[in-house]
């Protein structure tokens, strides 16, 4: 699950930067209006960024989501490697007589 997450928040990443870059800035919409091609386009004259805004967003919110997920097993993982209980202890045996020690004190 982990491996998954991550591939997926890797491809997140990586579509977001290529998003963001296809995106224009603000102030290419003056050289637009006056005859810049913007008609032409495969999303009409304005709908290109109403729907790359979206999708934008949509991107982030799944990558902020992954991030907590990540953020999420990564705690674990730090609880659990430095956990002081173990699922398996050692078994507990009784400690060791002299038997030496025993003649002696019979005698």
């Amino acid at each position: 699950m982990h491996t998954f997450v991550l591939v997926v928040h890797v491809l997140l990443a990586v579509s977001m930067i290529a998003l963001i870059l296809v995106q224009q800035g603000k102030g290419a919409d003056a050289g637009a209006s006056f005859g810049g091609g913007g008609a032409a386009t495969v999303f009409g004259a304005s709908g290109s960024g109403n729907f790359l805004t979206r999708l934008t967003g949509v991107l982030t919110a799944l990558f902020f989501v992954t991030s907590l997920t990540l953020a999420i097993f990564a705690k674990q993982q730090t609880n659990d490697a430095y956990s002081l209980t173990t699922d398996h202890q050692a078994p507990v045996t009784a400690p060791a007589t002299n038997s030496a020690n025993t003649t002696k004190s019979a005698n």
